[in-house]
């Protein structure tokens, strides 16, 4: 019999991804987005990462296939639909295509039930 899958825990975690996002210990994404993968299933599947965009990034245009829920750890993010602060929760249903950006840069935590198609190329 396999070992049973181990539950990840990080205790304070807003407190964790301000700290790794000074670290330079990120995955290049998109242009001026960088990544930490928290879990990626792969093949469309669900992931979770924290994404750190620099001042004025911006990422292409997508859709999601399933819901993507966004928390604004630190910093500004915005889209077509509207600005959001530091400590802002968004979610964005199976259907809706944006193309977020930050003006000052932020670190976010994205977690994805299925991955999302990139409509430009970007």
């Amino acid at each position: 019999m396999s070992d049973p899958i181990a539950s990840t825990v990080l205790l304070n975690f807003v407190q964790y991804a301000k700290k790794l996002g000074q670290t330079d210990d990120w995955k290049p994404f998109r242009p001026g987005v960088t990544a930490q993968w928290l879990y990626n299933e792969g093949k469309g599947g669900a992931a979770g990462v924290l994404l750190r965009y620099e001042a004025g990034a911006r990422v292409a245009l997508h859709e999601h296939i399933g819901y993507e829920n966004v928390y604004l750890i630190e910093g500004d993010q915005f889209d077509e639909y509207g600005h959001y602060p530091a400590g802002s929760f968004v979610i964005n249903p199976p259907g809706t295509r944006h193309s977020p950006g930050s003006e000052g840069g932020c670190v976010a935590l994205l977690i994805y039930e299925k991955a999302v198609r990139f409509v430009d190329a970007g």
